[in-house]
């Protein structure tokens, strides 16, 4: 009941996903991080240098999955994060990623996405129709996939919280985490009805 899926794999943006993974804690939350296969992903930092026009990358921290998407059954977590970077538009096609992130859309659980996070809902299909905040240069992926594109730092659409890049943690991170802390509770309600 306390678990929480942290989508990576390699080049996933550091700040992406450690802010979330290290945040959650905070609430009593196990983050789950999963990736293609169980084994370390090298992260990286994003940023755009002075006088360039796109983004510079450069080698960040690694991370180990704790488990790969085969094995994961989403029915398990409160919620999910998806990560920027690059490894979104690697992974996404990734059949079992496309499943887990179905479910979390299908039963209203808390998602919440950043920066180039936003092309794996796109991929599953589920944007159609939500309003979302990601990285510019992602725009079009949302919106040719139905989804409406917000440049906000903060984006909430009932069960789905959305930044557009990792400065944004700070707007859009205390809404997923409410969304968290209220998902935990119905499903222990739920748990005690099933054992009465």
């Amino acid at each position: 009941m306390d678990k929480v899926l942290i989508i990576v794999g390699d080049a996933t943006e550091t700040v992406d996903t450690l802010y979330p993974f290290l945040r959650i804690q905070e609430d009593g939350f196990t983050p789950v991080v999963a990736g293609p296969d169980k084994r370390r992903y090298q992260m990286v930092l994003h940023e755009i240098s002075p006088g360039w026009d796109i983004t510079e990358e450069w080698k960040g921290y690694s991370i180990n999955a704790d488990i790969a998407f085969r094995d994961v059954d989403p029915s398990e977590y409160v919620g999910i994060f998806f990560s920027g970077g690059r490894a979104p538009e690697y992974i996404r096609d990734n059949p079992d990623l496309i499943r887990i992130t179905r479910y979390f859309f299908e039963h209203n659980k808390p998602v919440a996405s950043v920066c180039h996070g936003v092309e794996i809902p796109c991929r599953a299909g589920v944007v159609k129709g939500r309003r979302m905040a990601c990285v510019w240069k992602c725009q079009f992926d949302l919106e040719v996939c139905g989804g409406i594109f917000v440049d906000e730092p903060c984006v909430i659409d009932g069960n789905l919280v959305s930044g557009r890049v990792w400065n944004d943690h700070g707007q859009y991170m205390k809404h997923w985490m409410n969304l968290l802390i209220e998902e935990r509770e119905r499903m222990k309600t739920r748990e005690t009805v099933a054992a009465d």
